[in-house]
């Protein structure tokens, strides 16, 4: 009996956070949440690994496309819900839900095809190594880049530290990932961030032109020039992203990002110089309440934070 190895039509296949169609030689995969912004949850990036192991098995399919639904955003990065509510509670499932990004990112690195990134609006945090992990982007003119991680207690350790600096170079990187600060379309053409700016009614005409342009060369040599293409990407990906995982993990537990995530969530600004001033004054910056360093000397229970006055066991006073 011989293996299969055919693709479905897309028809076939049911995505809830996505969309995904396939016509001409063109694989369009959108990001179908703009309420918020099309940041993705952990559904959203297994249906993304579904999608992209699709086109990569479809030989029809010469190009993929990776876009975001509407005008105003291209992808926010992970949803900032998702994380307030599972992961801040529970760091193992931050470990799996970066798990999916990595497994999802690796299948649209390495389809064999070459990918576009249409740009159709803000790209932020974690939506911008999409952007760096496609071979090709065309932007809109009113689309904006900001690397958010430092302002929302996060690191955009997935792709854009590995990637952005080879795109930019290091200065530049540097600039983006450790002010926040935004980067408008046309500083990102300067920079070469990206290849193309349009206005927004011209984004699927220059798109649609680009992705003829690869439709029309071998497949094999496109496939193998991307291979070499993709060394420097590779090297510094395998040497950190697995590093990364753990880490992000860990500093799930920590004040920085329950402070950023929750001020974003508020819409307030987030307390930066309160944790620089417990720092200083000796405390911990680290943990919520203090490192779990007191033990209760009626009942014997340990583990208890630093910050507390009372047991949270039996309710007697900590000395």
């Amino acid at each position: 009996m011989s293996a299969d190895f055919s693709a479905q039509p897309a028809s076939r296949l049911r995505f809830d956070d996505i969309e995904y169609e396939k016509k001409d030689g063109i694989a369009r995969v959108t990001l179908d949440r703009p309420e918020v912004y099309n940041a993705y949850r952990a559904q959203t990036l297994r249906e993304l690994s579904q999608a992209f192991r699709d086109a990569a098995w479809d030989d029809s399919v010469a190009v993929v496309v990776l876009t975001g639904a509407g005008d105003k955003a291209f992808c926010a990065g992970g949803d900032a819900q998702e994380f307030s509510r599972e992961f801040l509670k529970r760091p193992r499932n931050h470990w799996k839900w970066q798990g999916s990004l990595i497994e999802a990112l690796e299948l649209f690195r390495h389809l064999g095809k070459p990918t576009i990134a249409r740009l159709n609006g803000v790209v932020a945090g974690g939506g911008n190594a999409w952007n760096l992990a496609a071979d090709l982007a065309v932007a809109a003119d009113h689309a904006r880049f900001v690397q958010v991680g430092t302002r929302v207690g996060l690191v955009d350790a997935l792709g854009s530290t590995q990637w952005l600096a080879l795109m930019v170079g290091d200065r530049r990187a540097r600039e983006m990932l450790l002010t926040g600060e935004e980067v408008s379309a046309d500083q990102a053409l300067a920079w070469g961030l990206v290849n193309q700016v349009v206005p927004y009614r011209q984004l699927d005409r220059a798109v649609n032109a680009l992705a003829r342009k690869l439709i029309q060369k071998f497949p094999e040599c496109t496939r193998y020039t991307r291979q070499q293409l993709d060394f420097w990407k590779d090297l510094a990906w395998s040497l950190t992203a697995g590093h990364a995982r753990d880490w992000l993990t860990i500093h799930s537990t920590s004040w920085e990002p329950y402070e950023g995530v929750q001020a974003f969530l508020e819409k307030r600004p987030a307390d930066y110089r309160g944790l620089r001033e417990r720092a200083a004054a000796g405390k911990s910056s680290e943990f919520l309440w203090g490192a779990p360093t007191l033990t209760c000397q009626e009942c014997g229970a340990k583990g208890i934070p630093e910050g507390f006055d009372y047991c949270g066991k039996c309710g007697s006073r900590l000395k």
